[in-house]
């Protein structure tokens, strides 16, 4: 089994990738959602996009990455939705080799105005600040030798870049 990191900017669809894998085309599966994982955090949490909140989203990335691999070595295809840039990749790693278990990286990334009016029409969402959200895309604009796991979702629908999701693994 493996920990399949499904990520990108807000509004790339990765939750709802993510759980259309989990639900319907892997099994045994868990789907992780990193904001859970940041809302678990009560007293003192920091929005994570705030350059102050590093050392906290070092600790939460940890977390999930621990989680991920133990779900992974224990037999289920896990998959792990967020904003996960590069930047956090070696925690990932560290985890899914200390598990003895794969990791694959996809970054779904359509193009910026769709990502940015996807993201600031999700009625039930905190962030829909469009300086925010293209802060956030543009994090993910040039991913440098991560480019080859870019997967532009654009003009596919969910469904569609689930599959391709599922081809590229």
């Amino acid at each position: 089994m493996k920990i399949i990191l499904v990520s990108g900017p807000s509004g790339s669809g990765k939750t709802t990738v993510a759980r259309i894998l989990a639900e319907s085309r892997l099994s045994p599966s868990v789907h992780l959602h990193t904001d859970d994982f940041y809302a678990a955090v009560k007293q003192g949490a920091l929005a994570p996009y705030l350059p102050e909140a590093h050392a906290q989203n070092e600790t939460v990335t940890g977390v999930i990455a621990r989680a991920a691999a133990g779900y992974a070595a224990g037999g289920y295809h896990t998959v792990v939705d967020g904003v996960i840039g590069p930047w956090f990749l070696e925690a990932y790693e560290k985890a899914a080799k200390a598990a003895a278990v794969g990791l694959t990286y996809v970054v779904l990334r359509p193009d910026r105005e769709t990502a940015l009016d996807r993201g600031a029409s999700r009625s039930q969402h905190p962030l829909t600040d469009l300086d925010i959200l293209g802060q956030i895309y543009d994090g993910f604009a040039d991913l440098g030798p991560h480019e080859k796991n870019v997967l532009d979702s654009t003009a596919l629908t969910a469904e569609e870049t689930a599959e391709e999701v599922l081809r590229l693994l």
